[in-house]
C-alpha cells in the first residue's frame, strides 16, 4: 500500500468537501490564485510554454493561445516540466509493459484510445493521480455512495466497464483503488469489447454493487438483466464517457430501481463533472479546472447555449500542464445555479464525448 498517496488522497478528499461549502466569490479567488501558480511554475520549467506564450507572461488569461491534443503530443519533450522525461521513452515503456506499471516506477502513465488519431499520453505524479483519483471519490460521494453504512461493514464489489487497455484511465485508477482499499470495495475492469455473453456471465459472477462504465453498455446490459441473463443487483449506476440519452436513463431505473448518476470525465484531468441528487444536471468540478465553453473560433458563448468546444485548465496539472486544452465535446452550461447552493455552475446538455 502507498501511505503516502493514501493520505494525500484522504486529504484532497477532505479539501474537496470544504470547497463544495464555499461562495462563488471564494471559489473564483481560490482559482485566480491557483492559476496564477501554475503559470508560474510552468513558465519556469516548460520550454514550450516558454515559447507558446511567448510575450503574453502577464497577459489576461483569455488571452493565451489554445493548446490542442495535437500540439500536446507534437511537443511532447519540451511541454513536460521533468526534464527526464522524453515521450519515446514513455511509449517504450507501454509496449513493454502489459501490467500498466507506473513510468520510471513514478509516474502513473493514462493514455486516449486514439479515435481520433494517435493516442494522447498523460502522466501524473504522486500529488497530481491523488487529485485524479479523488475526483472519482467525489463522484461516489455525491451518488450516495458514502451515505451507506454497509460499505464500511461489507465486501462491495465495484464494476467498470471500459476499454481492456491498461493504460486506460479507468484501469489505472481501479489498479491504484484495489491497493488502497481492495479489501472493503475491491474494483474489477470489464473490457467492453468482450462478446456480450462473456460480459453477462463474468459480471453474474462478480456480483458488483456498483457499476461504472460507458452509458451505451450499462443499456445493453439493462436489456439482459430485463431478459433475465444478467442477474445482478446495482445499487449504484454511473454512466460515463458518452452521452446518456433519456431513454437510456429510464431503462436503467426501469431495470435496477436506482436512478443513475451521470459522470463526465477526460483521460487529461480524471472527472470533470457529476451528477448529485436533484440530477438536473452536471456539476462542474471547478475547484480542479477552469472551463470554458467556446465556438469555433474559441469565443466564450453565454450560458443556456451550446458550445463548439471545451477548453480545459486543469489547476492540479505540473508535470504535464494543461493550459487552455481544447476537448470537442459541445456542452451547454445551465442559465441557473441550481438548487444545491453549490459554488459550481452546472452543464445541462452536453454532445459528443471526451477520450
Amino acid at each position: 500500500m502507498d501511505m503516502q498517496l493514501y493520505l494525500r488522497l484522504m486529504n484532497t478528499l477532505g479539501q474537496m468537501r470544504q470547497h463544495e461549502r464555499w461562495t462563488r466569490s471564494q471559489l473564483e479567488a481560490y482559482q485566480a490564485e491557483s492559476l496564477r501558480r501554475l503559470r508560474e511554475y510552468v513558465y519556469a520549467r516548460s520550454p514550450f510554454y516558454q515559447r507558446f506564450h511567448k510575450g503574453l507572461f502577464d497577459r489576461p488569461f483569455r488571452d493565451l493561445p489554445v493548446l490542442t491534443q495535437a500540439l500536446v503530443m507534437e511537443n511532447y519533450d519540451d511541454l513536460v516540466t521533468d526534464r527526464a522525461i522524453h515521450l519515446d521513452e514513455v511509449r517504450s515503456h507501454m509496449a513493454n509493459d502489459r501490467d500498466g506499471k507506473k513510468f520510471r516506477n513514478h509516474y502513473w502513465v493514462a493514455a486516449t484510445s486514439g479515435s481520433t488519431g494517435q493516442p494522447a499520453v498523460f502522466l501524473f505524479n504522486r500529488g497530481e493521480w491523488a487529485v485524479v483519483v479523488a475526483t472519482l471519490g467525489r463522484v461516489r460521494e455525491w451518488a450516495g455512495w458514502a451515505t451507506s453504512l454497509n460499505h464500511m461493514l461489507h465486501r462491495m464489489p465495484v464494476a467498470l466497464l471500459a476499454s481492456g487497455s491498461p493504460w486506460h484511465l479507468s484501469a489505472q485508477m481501479t489498479e491504484t483503488l484495489n491497493s488502497l482499499m481492495g479489501r472493503f470495495m475491491p474494483m474489477r475492469v470489464f473490457d467492453v469489447s468482450w462478446p456480450r455473453g462473456e460480459l453477462v456471465q463474468q459480471l453474474n459472477d462478480w456480483q458488483p454493487h456498483m457499476v461504472s462504465g460507458y452509458a451505451s453498455t450499462l443499456g445493453i446490459l439493462a436489456e439482459e438483466q430485463l431478459a433475465g441473463r444478467l442477474r445482478i443487483h446495482a445499487h449504484f449506476i454511473t454512466p460515463d464517457s458518452k452521452v446518456l440519452t433519456e431513454e437510456t436513463r429510464r431503462r436503467i431505473e426501469q431495470t435496477w430501481g436506482h436512478a443513475p448518476f451521470n459522470v463526465y470525465w477526460a483521460t487529461a484531468s480524471g472527472n470533470l463533472a457529476s451528477e448529485r441528487s436533484d440530477h438536473t444536471g452536471l456539476y462542474l468540478f471547478e475547484d480542479n479546472a477552469i472551463f470554458e465553453v467556446v465556438d469555433e473560433k474559441y469565443h466564450p458563448v453565454p450560458a443556456g447555449v451550446y458550445g463548439d468546444k471545451l477548453l480545459i485548465t486543469v489547476l492540479s496539472s505540473r508535470t504535464q500542464p494543461l493550459i487552455r486544452y481544447e476537448l470537442n465535446d459541445r456542452v451547454r452550461i445551465a442559465a441557473d445555479t441550481g438548487n444545491l447552493n453549490l459554488p459550481f455552475r452546472r452543464i445541462d446538455g452536453i454532445q459528443g464525448r471526451t477520450d
